[in-house]
């Protein structure tokens, strides 16, 4: 059977030159900003927009497209629509765990205006709590005794540095789910640089010649599964790199770069001035909504984002949250009510098996940005932090069952969570990890009360029902 590449679709338009480093080639960013890349280079002709993919775990990904030269299908799924087409916007692809080097000098590269990233929460390595870079963590120590770089940050510093020399402007573009993620991404990379003996240079021409936009963006892209593969090659064609996603699609992005961008805008890209009621609202609403599904649907036995949110009692849950809890912290020109109702619809898709256990990683990074920052905002108001309890709580359940079955948490806090979990009091000792929910919403605090509260109801107990919604309001509300 023929594999996809260049030589079997060689009508697929290609750049001719290197203009974006992508740290993070996962499957969101080629259902997303890699997408997005190419239908630009279509409609304009500009060719000078190849994207070099970093994979930073596992060289998975580039066993997977380098023999396909970087080609691969992208298939949109939903009621009704099932398309296909493939994405020609990949040119290069670097395993930073092979070559951490090339990784660097791919960033130094002076074609290069752009360096984008999508490496999840954790590949920021920042305290949840302060949101500022771990410089004690392992890794960043030995990225800065001068190995070649092993961690996201340190890789970019490196590949910066070599740029002062060329004084090549560049834009840092985050696309990963942190509120003002470009602001935080511009303090982690202060925060190494301050380490650095050239700190005070470096950080200079950073300030003069570099820019990080806060972006937000959105498309539901569930993992690849082998049946996906099988259906593809129905058609005569070997795609090991295919990638699966919902029709719906965004990208918001601050109008703030420090050199040219692609013709974004003529395909859907959003550029505005202030990108945060944008971001509040996805980050807050969807993506708190889709861990609160994620949580309670392992724990009601649904293996499925589309099947916890067919149960009515988690639907529910999560309307109500969004309704009450969230809806009074987000911008007042933002429809709120149309938006719960889209991202429940879009998380109601059977064709996208987004698994709850998918979801369901790395809650300790999770929790600050999707959650608690509401809180904090809804506690400033006076308003309802009910729900919102519920949805700690649900993770806080979460990891104690799992521990306590013996299963392995994928969470970067393993350890800390695992040892709290195993003590006598497990709720309190969850809420007492300061890393994640600092000195204001632990144990003792009012939140934390309600929170506990709330776990202690669903620790041991089978699937949520009516009869568990009806004693949180009545000793929550």
């Amino acid at each position: 059977m023929s594999r996809l590449s260049s030589s079997t679709a060689p009508d697929v338009p290609r750049p001719v030159s290197r203009g974006i480093v992508h740290l993070g080639l996962g499957a969101f960013h080629r259902a997303h900003q890699a997408a997005f890349t190419h239908e630009a280079a279509l409609l304009t002709g500009d060719s000078s927009w190849g994207i070099t993919g970093v994979t930073q775990r596992s060289a998975t990904v580039a066993e997977q497209l380098r023999p396909q030269d970087g080609l691969f299908t992208l298939v949109e799924k939903g009621p009704g629509i099932d398309r296909a087409s493939v994405v020609g916007s990949i040119t290069e692809v670097i395993s930073a765990v092979d070559d951490a080097d090339a990784v660097v000098d791919a960033i130094a590269d002076p074609r290069v205006r752009i360096v984008s990233l999508t490496v999840t929460e954790k590949g920021y390595r920042l305290d949840p709590a302060t949101g500022r870079l771990r410089v004690d963590d392992p890794e960043i120590v030995a990225d800065l005794t001068g190995r070649s770089p092993g961690t996201v940050v340190g890789q970019l510093v490196a590949g910066l540095a070599l740029r002062v020399k060329l004084d090549a402007p560049v834009t840092v573009l985050s696309c990963d789910n942190l509120p003002h993620n470009g602001v935080l991404l511009a303090g982690i990379v202060r925060d190494y640089v301050a380490q650095r003996d050239d700190a005070t240079a470096l950080q200079s021409w950073i300030d003069s010649a570099a820019s990080f936009p806060n972006s937000m963006v959105d498309r539901i892209v569930p993992a690849t599964t082998d049946e996906d593969r099988r259906r593809l090659e129905e058609t005569g064609l070997r795609d090991d790199a295919v990638v699966v996603c919902e029709p719906f699609r965004q990208w918001v992005i601050e109008d703030h770069f420090a050199a040219e961008r692609p013709a974004w805008d003529l395909v859907g890209v959003q550029f505005v001035t202030d990108v945060e009621p944008w971001e509040t609202m996805k980050l807050r609403v969807l993506n708190a909504s889709h861990s609160l599904l994620a949580y309670l649907g392992v724990r009601s036995g649904h293996s499925t984002i589309a099947d916890a949110v067919a149960d009515p009692v988690l639907k529910s849950l999560a309307h109500r949250m969004i309704v009450s809890d969230v809806a009074p912290t987000l911008h007042p020109d933002m429809n709120s009510d149309a938006y719960a109702n889209e991202v429940l619809t879009r998380f109601a898709n059977p064709t996208l098996p987004h698994t709850t256990r998918q979801v369901a990683m790395d809650g300790s990074q999770k929790l600050g940005p999707r959650l608690l920052g509401t809180v904090r905002d809804a506690q400033e108001r006076g308003s309802s932090t009910t729900w919102l309890a519920v949805a700690v709580a649900s993770w806080v359940a979460y990891v104690i069952d799992e521990v306590r079955a013996g299963r392995a948490l994928d969470d970067p806090m393993a350890d800390v969570l695992s040892r709290a979990a195993t003590q006598d009091d497990a709720v309190a000792a969850l809420l007492s990890v300061e890393q994640i929910f600092g000195a204001d919403l632990g144990p003792d605090s009012p939140f934390g009360r309600r929170v506990a509260a709330a776990a202690d109801l669903l620790v041991g107990s089978a699937a949520v029902t009516t009869e568990f919604v009806a004693n949180i309001e009545r000793e929550l509300s």
